[in-house]
């Protein structure tokens, strides 16, 4: 089993990684394998409603990691994302980078658990966090939470050190985390199969 971590902070080592740092730690005392992806500080360009994804399966920007993480999706059995926030949402890059990797991705992550975690100094947090639980959830993907909304708070590092109950809270998500993966493991062996889903009806509210 393996858990992609997909950290949208433009500080590499801060908060953000450290929160991920707990739930890792978590994780690989289960037996289960990591790999934490860090977006950079390089400008990402948002989705322009292109289209070209429909027809061949990939985004028209290739100049980051959506392509090939969206290629690479077999090789993972979940993903958590985490971010700062930023004026109340989560930050630009990170949303820019979701709303491609998501819409170019014609369901491969499907059935896949999903994990939110936010980072901020002090409030917009849980906006932020319902925000990075909407690509999941439309995505028929289970969301994982924890003993707490699934945030830490400091400033930076440092700080978001301190924050005990926030340490805790990403600990726990990971032993959440861990035994959804595992109890999905043991349904495939004792045969119990996927949901079956009807063709997906699209509509609008103009008549």
């Amino acid at each position: 089993m393996k858990v992609l971590l997909i950290n949208g902070s433009p500080h590499q080592h801060g908060s953000t990684d450290l929160a991920m740092e707990e739930t890792i730690s978590v994780l690989h005392k289960h037996g289960i394998e990591t790999e934490l992806v860090w977006l950079g500080t390089r400008p990402t360009p948002g989705c322009i409603a292109c289209n070209t994804c429909g027809k061949t399966g990939r985004c028209v920007f290739n100049d980051d990691k959506v392509n090939e993480l969206n290629a690479r999706s077999d090789e993972f059995d979940a993903m958590i994302v985490g971010g700062p926030v930023y004026y109340g949402g989560i930050c630009g890059q990170l949303t820019s980078f979701l709303d491609r990797l998501f819409y170019s991705a014609s369901g491969c992550w499907t059935g896949k658990p999903g994990a939110a975690i936010v980072s901020c100094r002090r409030g917009g947090n849980t906006a932020a966090y319902q925000r990075l639980n909407m690509y999941f959830g439309i995505s028929n993907m289970p969301i994982v939470t924890s003993q707490y909304w699934n945030e830490i708070h400091g400033n930076n590092r440092e700080q978001a050190m301190q924050d005990l109950e926030g340490r805790q809270t990403m600990r726990t998500l990971g032993e959440n985390l861990a035994y959804m993966l595992k109890c999905k493991k043991a349904a495939e062996e004792a045969g119990v199969s996927e949901p079956q889903y009807e063709p997906q009806v699209f509509t609008n509210f103009i008549r």
